[in-house]
């Protein structure tokens, strides 16, 4: 079964975006680089992506996608491709692959990622 565990999204500054979600919500910062943060609630990771010099935000600002915690890549896969899930491929500069993280679009072209628990540790940075 699929769990909603990483929700992303693109801004201006990293910094002082992380700045407000630990001072509001009491997030956590489990993960860090030049061009992203990754807060978490102990639960669901939130990924603070920087919009203009992160190669995986697009060039778009707000809502960038969110992503599912599965159990089998493969038999996941095939339920959301079945579904009307179009494939959109792999997060960039980030190992682990097609085995591990898949990114398709929705029915409405939305983004999402479907990860195993080994992304999800190693990425996400949440417990599985």
């Amino acid at each position: 079964m699929a769990k909603l565990r990483h929700i992303a999204m693109t801004v201006d500054d990293i910094q002082k975006t992380a700045t407000f979600y630990e001072q509001a919500f009491d997030m956590k910062r489990v993960r860090e680089s030049d061009v992203a943060v990754m807060l978490s609630d102990g639960v669901v990771s939130l990924a603070i992506i920087d919009a203009n010099r992160n190669v995986n935000a697009e060039g778009r600002k707000g809502l960038h996608h969110f992503g599912f915690l599965i159990d089998d890549m493969e038999s996941s896969a095939a339920q959301a491709e079945k579904a009307g899930a179009v494939y959109h491929g792999q997060i960039k500069n980030i190992g682990g692959g097609p085995k591990s993280e898949r990114k398709y679009r929705d029915l409405n072209g939305l983004p999402f990622d479907i990860a195993t628990p080994e992304h999800a540790v190693k990425v996400w940075c949440i417990p599985v």
